[in-house]
């Protein structure tokens, strides 16, 4: 597993702390940034996951 991957999933789960944590105070800013760590976190995922694949494949040949 990439690094990516686990770094992405940890930006996820701090993303959606911040954003519940937004939700129950009524923080709009907190609530925004748990959003975008959301959404950083899964490109972070993608890009391990395309790693990932890339080794697969260039270990297959």
């Amino acid at each position: 597993m990439d690094k990516e991957r686990i770094k992405g999933a940890a930006q996820q789960a701090k993303g959606h702390v911040k954003e519940a944590v937004g939700k129950v105070t009524g923080d709009a800013r907190m609530k925004a940034e748990g959003k975008v760590d959301k959404a950083v976190g899964k490109a972070r995922d993608a890009v391990g996951r395309a790693k990932d694949g890339a080794r697969e494949l260039s270990s297959r040949h």
